[in-house]
């Protein structure tokens, strides 16, 4: 397994995860995580990183890890070579100075061009697997708020922006279906929805990140839209220069 390589320097290096990886092992699947692969072709920066308990009990090293993309996400993902690379970059995501930004496309024609969703997340009271944002939800709720921006519309689905600047499980997913415009091929959060756009995947793509470097210059690194939803993305009007 192999990644595209968007950039990279002596700290960290950025690439462009696909659908269908993991971020780091989970303790159920034996199948090559992000940080395994960061291990194995940075073997110098193989101990770079935290240590998580999983529910089993077992302990993993997180190599390079100091955010996550969901199994299902595609789309830029940042790892880091050097302890002091980690320390900053972590502290960066806590403090919210790196700024995301996620295409999505969901169902409906969302009443605002702009907005902010502040709606703190806890558990699905229902599902154990999934967050809520909805009244009766369970555990710590704990803040989490999403702003957005309409790209494009067709009268029946929306693509926006988000940005979250909060980085809870799930939040982009749990946000925007609380707001009942839920995202398109969201086997979790719309799961009797149909896939209407032409993929079958799920409707989110981790669009570009920017961040500081360690020599104080800010950076952008984007992710090409990928090719199963480049012609999707074409059927709204005005998206061209994402293409």
């Amino acid at each position: 397994m192999d990644f595209p390589i968007l950039y990279e320097d002596d700290a960290i290096v950025a690439i462009d995860k696909p659908i269908g990886v993991m971020t780091h092992p989970d303790g159920h699947s034996s199948e090559e995580t992000v940080s395994d692969w960061f291990a194995k072709r940075y073997p110098a920066s193989a101990e770079v990183g935290e240590t998580q308990r999983l529910q089993n009990g077992t302990e993993i090293l997180r190599a390079g890890i100091v955010h996550r993309l969901d199994r299902d996400t595609s789309g830029v993902m940042i790892l880091t070579k050097t302890p002091e690379a980690h320390a900053f970059y972590k502290e960066s995501f806590q403090e919210h100075v790196i700024q995301k930004t996620y295409l999505a496309f969901v169902y409906g024609t969302l009443k605002e061009s702009k907005g902010t969703i502040n709606l703190p997340i806890g558990r699905s009271a229902s599902d154990f697997r999934l967050r809520s944002a909805q009244r009766g939800s369970k555990g710590l709720r704990r803040e989490a708020i999403t702003h957005y921006e309409v790209v494009g519309e067709n009268g029946t689905h929306s693509l926006i922006k988000a940005m979250p600047q909060t980085g809870r499980t799930h939040q982009i997913r749990v946000h925007l279906k609380a707001i009942h415009h839920p995202i398109v091929c969201d086997p979790l959060y719309a799961p009797n929805q149909k896939c209407d756009l032409g993929f079958k995947r799920l409707g989110l793509h981790a669009y570009q990140l920017e961040l500081p470097l360690a020599s104080g210059d800010q950076i952008k690194i984007t992710a090409p839209i990928p090719d199963e939803l480049k012609e999707s993305v074409a059927k709204f009007p005005g998206t061209e220069g994402l293409v």
